[in-house]
């Protein structure tokens, strides 16, 4: 992954986000995470936030067949 998705929230689902390379940032309402190799997250559901990667950077996401990746 190397670029940015639109901003979004899924009503139903958590989202979860773990970096195997690179750099990927999770900007939420009112911060920032920035995560590193090794590091992951959930996304609670009903939370905007929008997923990025300034360089290329491998992720694993875990994610139910209902959510759409580039958002809602």
């Amino acid at each position: 992954m190397s670029k940015e998705n639109t901003t979004g929230k899924h009503e139903k689902d958590d989202e979860f986000f773990y970096v195997v390379e690179g750099s990927f940032f999770i900007d939420l309402e009112d911060r920032v995470i920035e995560l590193k190799p090794r590091q992951g997250v959930v996304v609670r559901k009903g939370i905007m936030h929008r997923a990025r990667a300034p360089t290329r950077t491998v992720i694993l996401m875990s994610e139910t067949a209902t959510i759409v990746p580039t958002g809602d």
